[in-house]
């Protein structure tokens, strides 16, 4: 019998050999995008609750002035910034998600990258590449540790996403395959982040731990930490103990190198979980085809994948933060004709409201294991006995115009016209230019 590939050398491989000039144009645009989306939602992000307690923590410690962080006019430790900043750009849970391994890529990896580059002193172009090989390795890792992993009840953004940090951290640091291979086994015995946090601050503290995970492991590797090196993927190792599947990894590595799945990456346009978003988008379609009124609605069935049901199906949310994780209350909005993607829209107030209850109390949830993760039907059924059918899978491509003129207005309404053209300017042309100019955009919004 051959010998199973090694994942973890395999990676390593990829993250440290790959030149520049090999990074596919359109890898690298998507990138660009989601740099623009991970600062506008860090920005928007800077005042949460959750944001502003971990800042303060950063700040009372101090250290030395590596790299900056958003809300603060500070510079603090590499570690630290990665922490706060992967915390502050996942707290309003409006970043980008990879449906291969159900994780925000973008959160964890451009968090540690951005850390490590200031603390190098890497060019714009160093930055993106290393961002891009890092959300590489989060979605292919993720993919190989497969839905067991999730389903069990680890946050793929927090586990994946640190060895993503990690290899990102790895390559601006100039490790060579073999140290960077001690990061990602160190990264293994740190990588943590539970789903049962959701709907709480702990769930866009599991994107900092994981950021900030990242960047102390290649840290440590670069002064030499030896670990074992298939920490990943040993007995007892990371997937063994973690429900990863641990099979063979041909099919997660297909292509490494060559391909970049996380081109496949999806934005959200909604600003609540992204397993909501499929759903939403066909409910808008009825109301919008159908001139739905909510009184003349007798009930709504939503059918989606079952491993949802454990993610974003709180029946009777409570405050603003469980209403972004709630099927029935998102629907009720959505027939409402409220604008599910405004970040005012999530209040305490909405879930109070007597009308949306109503209608929230319509909605049944429905689950069918052969829908695609992405993926939702919708059935309303209206008093005079109708029934209304639309369903939307998020994986139907979106045109790269189109993509790029969405994510650019969710900038606008985020940031303001004028300020979100002036950050794309500056992320466009991040390739040819220093970090300077980027660095200096997030420290405009120090409080």
């Amino acid at each position: 019998m051959a010998e199973q590939t090694s994942i973890s050398a395999e990676i390593t491989q990829f993250a440290t050999a790959m030149q520049a000039g090999e990074m596919p144009a359109s890898a690298l645009h998507i990138m660009r995008l989601s740099l623009l989306d991970w600062t506008s939602v860090a920005i928007a992000g800077r005042n949460e609750p959750v944001s502003r307690t971990v800042r303060a923590l950063v700040e009372s410690e101090g250290g030395g002035p590596e790299a900056t962080i958003i809300g603060s006019g500070m510079m603090v430790p590499a570690r630290a910034a990665a922490l706060t900043n992967g915390t502050t750009s996942h707290a309003i849970d409006y970043d980008d998600t990879h449906f291969i391994h159900i994780g925000h890529t973008s959160v964890v990896v451009i968090s540690a990258a951005l850390a490590l580059a200031q603390k190098t002193g890497a060019t714009g172009e160093e930055f993106l590449n290393a961002a891009l090989i890092g959300v590489e390795t989060a979605c292919r890792i993720g993919d190989w540790l497969g839905r067991s992993h999730y389903q069990k009840g680890f946050h793929q953004t927090a586990t994946s996403g640190a060895f993503g940090a990690a290899m990102a951290s790895a390559r601006l640091l100039g490790l060579d395959a073999g140290k960077a291979r001690h990061a990602l086994a160190i990264a293994s015995t740190r990588a943590s982040g539970l789903k049962s946090q959701f709907g709480t601050m702990g769930k866009p503290y599991n994107a900092g731990i994981a950021a900030s995970n990242g960047v102390e492991a290649a840290l440590l590797a670069s002064a030499g930490f030896v670990s074992r090196p298939d920490g990943l993927e040993c007995l007892q190792g990371f997937a063994d103990t973690h429900a990863g599947e641990n099979g063979d990894p041909t099919s997660a590595l297909a292509g490494l190198g060559k391909e970049f799945i996380f081109e496949h990456v999806q934005h959200k346009f909604h600003a609540c979980c992204h397993g909501l978003h499929a759903s939403l988008e066909a409910l808008a379609a009825l109301r919008e085809n159908e001139r739905l009124d909510p009184e003349a609605i007798d009930r709504v069935v939503i059918t989606t994948n079952p491993h949802w049901l454990k993610v974003c199906n709180l029946a009777e949310p409570a405050t603003g933060l469980e209403a972004k994780f709630s099927y029935r209350l998102t629907a009720a909005m959505a027939l409402n004709d409220i604008d599910t993607g405004a970040l005012t829209t999530y209040t305490d107030e909405i879930c109070r409201d007597p009308a949306l209850i109503v209608l929230r109390d319509k909605v049944r949830i429905e689950t069918d294991e052969n829908i695609a993760d992405t993926a939702s039907r919708i059935v309303v059924t209206l008093r005079s006995g109708v029934r209304l059918r639309a369903e939307h899978d998020l994986e139907e491509p979106l045109p790269a115009h189109i993509r790029e003129e969405k994510i650019r207005k969710k900038a606008a309404v985020l940031l303001g016209d004028e300020p979100s053209q002036s950050l794309w300017r500056i992320v466009d042309t991040l390739d040819k230019s220093g970090l300077d100019a980027f660095t200096g955009y997030l420290r405009r919004y120090a409080n």
